[in-house]
């Protein structure tokens, strides 16, 4: 048995236990949680007693945490799942992407989705030229949070906003499918809670291939139109069947997390009818396929599904976007 520890038992660190403890081949060895008081599971002193209990551990702690905490397991040779943002800033990010690799020690990050085996099909169906030369690329995230999500202070402040909760997975994900993204313009909002947060964000993308794409974020927007509420993932979340990512091509485009192809036999026409294909969705829980990679990945089995440069590529977009908004202009990314 493969077994790994968890650093943080908030919110994402018990969704990360439960799949730990539906996960064959692994056992929970213990949490690391100075704020929990009274523990259902075997806990440690510390990060360094946790290290020492686990084959690996599990980071899911406030964005701030991620690089000093994923330092000091580097330092102690201990593989690591660190729950995304890789880091709080690209800055943090380049430092310990750095570190990790002069040690050796693996790291995996937690863009979750990327373990869905219909993101699989996708990047299938696009790699094999059905949807022709991508031209252009919308991801959605429309996910209402209620008041008392935001009673915890560190999710109002500057950086824990949805652009790094939320919209980093939908990055994650349409870079694992359209490629790098090099430069954003965008625009925010934080009129109705007024914290430092964002709630609304918009951005402008430019693939390194030469697709343009948008974004459009909103934790204060009712509607059904994000990959939490469409994926059925997640059993919390109520499922839909709209769509949260839009992806065309000169050949056709494709809708996510639905799997379906628009086409033409004789297109692009616009006067010509469509034919819609809805691929088989297959199903599966991606936190546990996650643990079972991570498993694979401390025993050397496999490399990591999604690398820490990975994570850092997610990050500078989102810091990107921040900064595009910030200062009203367009900023070029350098991966």
């Amino acid at each position: 048995m493969t077994k790994i520890g968890v650093a943080g038992a908030g919110l994402i660190g018990k969704q990360h236990i439960a799949a730990i403890e539906r996960t064959p081949g692994v056992t929970l060895s213990a949490i690391f949680d100075p704020v929990l008081t009274d523990s259902p599971w075997p806990t440690a002193r510390d990060l360094a007693d946790l290290a020492k209990q686990s084959d690996g551990i599990i980071l899911a702690v406030p964005n701030a945490l991620h690089a000093p905490m994923a330092q000091e397991l580097i330092a102690l040779d201990c593989p690591m799942l660190i729950e995304k943002p890789l880091t709080g800033t690209a800055a943090e990010g380049s430092t310990l992407v750095a570190a990790a690799i002069d040690a050796n020690v693996p790291i995996l990050v937690g863009h979750h989705r990327r373990h869905n085996p219909l993101v699989a099909k996708a990047k299938e169906v696009i790699e094999a030229g059905t949807l022709g030369t991508l031209t252009t690329v919308h991801g959605q995230c429309w996910l209402p949070k209620p008041d008392h999500y935001y009673q915890a202070a560190w999710r109002q402040g500057a950086g824990a906003g949805p652009l790094f909760i939320n919209l980093i997975h939908d990055v994650d994900v349409l870079m694992h499918l359209c490629g790098p993204i090099v430069e954003v313009q965008a625009y925010q909002a934080n009129t109705i809670r007024g914290a430092q947060a964002e709630e609304v964000s918009v951005a402008i993308l430019r693939f390194a291939n030469g697709a343009l794409g948008t974004l459009n974020l909103s934790d204060v927007a009712l509607g059904p139109w994000s990959w939490e509420l469409t994926a059925g993932e997640n059993p919390a979340y109520p499922k839909t069947d709209q769509s949260a990512y839009l992806i065309g091509g000169t050949q056709g485009s494709l809708s996510l997390p639905n799997l379906t192809v628009w086409s033409q036999k004789d297109g692009p026409d616009w006067w010509a009818p469509m034919d819609q294909t809805k691929l088989p969705i297959p199903l599966a829980d991606s936190l546990s396929t996650q643990v079972a990679h991570f498993a694979d990945v401390i025993a050397g089995r496999a490399t990591p599904l999604v690398s820490a440069t990975d994570g850092l590529r997610a990050v500078q977009v989102i810091e990107a976007i921040k900064q595009a908004a910030d200062t009203g202009g367009p900023i070029k990314i350098n991966h």
